[in-house]
Parts: C-alpha cells; sequence; structure tokens
C-alpha cells in the first residue's frame, strides 16, 4: 500500500518540538519560510509541516539554573517570552495555524487546512515553588506539562542527574502539582522524570499520564527510556509512550565520556542566574559538546523498532510520535517533520494497519487529551 494518501488521511501530532525556543526565538527566523536542516540545523516550519503533520505540541523550555527566588524569577521571564513570541507568530500566520487548545481541536484544523499547534511545558523550573503558575500557564494555552529536564527540580527526580535522587520520586510540591494538572485538564508528562517519578505520577494522577519524547530501555538502555514493567503500568492507567528521535535513545552508543561531559555542564548552572549574554555563551559551549560527542549513526529502522517493541508490551493504544525535532532529534530517514511519511511508509512496510497507524500517530494521544478534558474541574 502506498502511503502518501494514506498518511494524508490520518490525523497526525507530534507530542514534542522545542521549536519555540530553538527556533522562534532567533532573530529573523521565519516560521512561514521553507528551512533546510542541512543548512540552519532547524526541522520545523510551516511550509515543511503541510501535508507531513496536522498537529505539533510546541514545548516552553527553560534551561535550570539556580533554585532561588531571583533564578525563578529569570526563569519565569524567559518562559514568557518565548510565550509572548510564540502567540505573536500563530496570529502572524493565522491563515496557515492556530493554536489548539483542545482534542477536538486538531481535527477540526485539520479540516480546515491548518496545522494546529498545542503548548506544552518542558522542565517545569519555571514554575519557581508556586502552584498557582500552573494555572497561569494554562490561560497562555499549556495543555501538557513535562516535570523535569536532566537536572532534579523542585518537583522530581530526572532521569539523568549525576547527583542521583533527591526526593525518590516526586517531591511534596510536585504530588500538589499533579492535582493541580488534574483539574485544569493538563496532560502530565513524565518524559526526564526519573522511573521512581513516573511510579509516583500514576499512583497519584486521576487521568492518563504520557511519555512525550521517551522509548524503550529494551531497545536502547538509556536513562530517558523505560522498561517493559513501567511501560505496562502506564498503559494500565490509559497512558501512552511517544516514541523520541534522540539518536542516543534510540540506537545504543558506549560510553564515550558524552554523559559525564554533559553532567559537568549542567551541574555548573545550578547556582547560576542566566543572563542573556551567558546564555549565549553557554549555548555554543554546548555546541562545542554536541561537536566533540558525535551521535550514534540512528537511523528510522533503528525508531522502528522502539515503536514495534512497544507494540509488543502495551499494545497498540498506548504508543504515539514525539520526535524532539529542534531539540536534538532527528535519525537518518526521520531528520524533520517532511519526513513524516518515511515513518509511515516503514510502518506498512512492517505489517501495521490503517487502523494501527490511526491509533499511534494521533489517536491515542487524542484520547489522552479527551480523558484530562473530562476530569478537569
Amino acid at each position: 500500500m502506498p502511503a502518501t494518501a494514506l498518511h494524508e488521511r490520518l490525523f497526525k501530532i507530534d507530542t514534542h518540538s522545542d521549536t519555540p525556543t530553538a527556533c522562534l526565538m532567533k532573530p529573523g527566523w521565519d516560521f512561514a519560510a521553507r528551512h533546510d536542516v542541512a543548512t540552519d540545523r532547524t526541522q520545523c516550519d510551516l511550509p515543511r509541516m503541510a501535508g507531513h503533520v496536522d498537529a505539533m505540541v510546541f514545548a516552553v523550555f527553560t534551561t535550570q539554573a539556580a533554585r532561588t527566588p531571583a533564578g525563578f524569577a529569570q526563569a519565569q521571564a524567559s518562559a514568557m517570552k518565548v510565550f509572548e513570541r510564540t502567540h505573536e507568530v500563530i496570529r502572524q500566520n493565522a491563515a496557515s495555524c492556530a493554536l489548539a487548545l483542545t482534542a477536538a481541536d486538531g481535527p477540526r484544523l485539520k479540516a480546515e487546512g491548518r496545522r494546529a499547534l498545542y503548548l506544552s511545558i518542558e522542565n517545569s523550573y519555571s514554575l519557581g515553588l508556586d502552584v498557582a503558575n500552573v494555572a497561569r500557564f494554562h490561560a497562555l494555552g499549556v495543555r501538557m506539562l513535562g516535570f523535569n529536564h536532566m537536572l532534579n527540580n523542585d518537583l522530581a527526580d530526572s532521569s539523568t542527574d549525576p547527583r542521583g535522587p533527591e526526593w525518590g520520586g516526586l517531591s511534596p510540591f510536585g504530588g500538589e502539582i499533579v492535582l493541580e494538572c488534574n483539574r485544569l485538564g493538563v496532560i502530565l508528562d513524565a518524559s526526564h522524570a526519573s522511573d521512581a517519578a513516573l511510579r509516583d505520577l500514576l499512583k497519584i494522577s486521576r487521568a492518563p499520564v504520557v511519555l512525550s519524547h521517551s522509548g524503550c530501555c529494551a531497545v536502547c538502555d538509556h536513562p530517558r527510556n523505560i522498561g517493559d514493567e513501567l511501560i505496562r503500568a502506564l498503559a494500565a492507567k490509559g497512558g501512552v509512550l511517544q516514541m523520541n528521535a534522540l539518536p542516543i535513545a534510540v540506537r545504543h552508543l558506549p560510553d564515550d565520556g558524552r554523559a559525564a561531559a554533559t553532567g559537568e555542564f549542567l551541574l555548573r548552572l545550578k547556582d547560576t542566574v542566566l543572563t542573556p549574554e551567558l546564555r549565549a555563551t553557554l549555548s555554543a559551549e554546548w555546541r562545542r559538546l554536541d561537536e566533540k560527542y558525535p551521535n550514534p549513526p540512528a537511523t528510522l529502522d533503528d525508531y522502528v523498532e522502539h515503536i514495534v517493541h512497544g507494540v509488543e508490551v502495551a499494545g497498540i493504544g498506548h504508543l504515539g510520535i514525539g520526535c524532539d525535532f529542534d531539540g536534538g532529534g532527528g535519525v537518518k530517514g526521520l531528520n524533520e517533520v517532511s519526513d513524516y511519511p518515511n515513518l509511515t511508509q516503514a510502518l506498512l512496510d512492517r505489517g501495521f494497519t490503517e487502523a494501527d497507524l490511526a491509533k499511534l500517530w494521533g489517536g491515542n494521544t487524542l484520547r489522552v487529551m479527551r480523558a484530562c478534558e473530562q476530569m478537569a474541574g
């Protein structure tokens, strides 16, 4: 079966893209213009989305630094600038895209020929220590909240903090955030969180939980991925594991010093308030780390292995797509949003049916959105 027509029929959503922070904040970068990943390294814009994906969850990411009043204030100010710019870009391109707030908005906007842009938080460091900030971000369009990035924070332990666990899972404040997200209908996202934090989320949350950009430990034993026991537990609560295309989490890479160097870099920020000047210096240093420690040669076939394994463990009703484009994701054959039809073809070649693909590409994620909306209040 040829993939092109089938791919277009499906409702397709990718649940994690760092385009707002990585691209929209670049001076002069135009979301309405076609870019080339080979020249500017960006992976998502409106021309490349057209015909290839119907909806994206755009993450408002904040680099974690000092867990102090000054650090929290800076983080919130940084997040607000990303929100403002993202809303501005959506308004400027209203004929081609719109902010999506409900599960129903995605398919409706597809029918109108527009792309649906949902918003999420990546790293709830930007909440500070105030539960009320969840409602403030919700009012700005946030419908998914990721607890961690690469270090522990005041909500939960991260899967990759070189110091090990701080809370043994969620903190008491993290538990309050879970209940507030349930009240507002915000999807809880455990990507980057520790296994213990995910277990706590599954115990506390009344609504299903997702991992918006993670993978399977059985295929690639990386701290960002989860084991079969947790995949089953996630599925038992109605959740969804959306597969990440981060090469080091897709295909095993022997220890080359990357993890230690990355941890050392991040820990240098723990007592720092990030000024714009310091942020620019750190961005350049992060790029040098990327160049020093190249990614493994992961391919679309490697990525598909995660999906196949996830389906074997949890069933087709609990998998989705979350490539982490513009945030480090991308493998050969699946390296920008215009490559999504390649994935549909690869899955057809592996025996997946149209009904399977409808669940994987969007149906499962929309089901979680609806469940969270219905439990709100």
